[in-house]
């Protein structure tokens, strides 16, 4: 038996035939879609390597059944970037050196922009770790992740600021 989802994927709308009712968003991203940046780490929602947005909340990708995903909005690290022109948390993880090894870039990537949308964490670099505890990074690259969230957060005020005016 075979069902079609329609999602909105990184502003493309597709529809996904789905022959197996237990194929987790990030099988179907992964191995159907070929978009390979949300990463199969623990497989368990424990890790945050898989993180993406529906519908604008970051979710583990690992956890969530495709099926049930039917008419939503999904935004991978693929799709953060317009054309050549990073998204403001991509450019501040590279100037702040958030990453070392890379696995779990993405993830924290998408994890820092979901948590920015939240608008939950102020200045407060406390609480941007405390938000962002669910994306491990076994590197240790911790001080540079909060750093660059801290200055994401900046940047996409000032440009919600700029718009608004």
């Amino acid at each position: 038996m075979s069902l079609t989802i329609s999602l909105d994927i990184n502003g493309q709308p597709l529809s996904v035939p789905i022959d197996d009712p237990r194929t987790t968003l990030l099988d179907l991203l992964r191995e159907r879609l070929g978009l390979t940046g949300a990463k199969k780490g623990c497989d368990r929602g424990q890790c945050g390597a898989c993180t993406v947005l529906v519908d604008g909340r970051r979710i583990n990708s690992c956890l969530a059944l495709a099926l049930t995903l039917d008419g939503a909005q999904i935004t991978t690290i693929e799709g953060l970037a317009e054309g050549d022109r990073l998204h403001p948390v991509q450019a501040a993880f590279i100037a702040h050196d958030g990453f070392q090894c890379g696995f779990c870039t993405p993830g924290q990537i998408m994890s820092a922009v979901g948590l920015i949308a939240e608008a939950r964490a102020g200045a407060d670099p406390e609480r941007v770790r405390e938000l962002m505890s669910g994306n491990i990074c076994r590197c240790g690259a911790y001080k540079g992740i909060t750093e660059a969230v801290l200055e994401a957060q900046g940047v996409l005020a000032d440009t919600h600021q700029e718009v608004a005016a």
